[in-house]
């Protein structure tokens, strides 16, 4: 399920520390780590078509074993061509969804990443829409 109210990426730049431009470990930390307190622009690190780019708000628990959780906030690109494996916002016969875009044999699967809730095959008949590819899960810790 997916509550979709779409916002689209602001044109606003906003500064935010980044500080560590390298990768941190999740280990022991070095004392050697060179720290980078400058601005970052998060809109040019994780968007590519400003234009077609939407956040979108998961609900529900089918995707939690892709790390999509209930609440969490989708960055979906309505620009980038689905390919199999791709996670996206699916409309089919008027319902919303998220799920893993499967290209089978047998037509089309949207798959779900959890074993609790089934996997949807998409019936030749039904009417689907790809309304965007999702790219980045923002993942509330709090």
């Amino acid at each position: 399920m997916l509550a979709l109210h779409p916002q689209p990426i602001s044109p606003e730049v906003v500064a935010v520390l980044l500080a560590a431009p390298t990768a941190v470990a999740c280990g022991f930390p070095s004392p050697a780590q060179d720290y980078y307190d400058g601005p970052i622009d998060l809109t040019s690190m994780l968007v590519e078509d400003q234009a077609a780019t939407f956040i979108v708000r998961a609900a529900g628990h089918s995707m939690t074993g892709a790390g999509i959780s209930d609440g969490d906030e989708l960055l979906v690109d309505r620009s980038k061509r689905p390919r199999h494996g791709d996670i996206i916002v699916a409309i089919i016969d008027g319902e919303l969804t998220v799920k893993r875009l499967a290209l089978t044999a047998d037509g089309v699967v949207l798959r779900s990443e959890n074993s609790e809730h089934p996997d949807i095959v998409v019936a030749e008949l039904s009417d689907l829409q790809v309304w965007g590819v999702a790219t980045y899960c923002l993942h509330h810790l709090r």
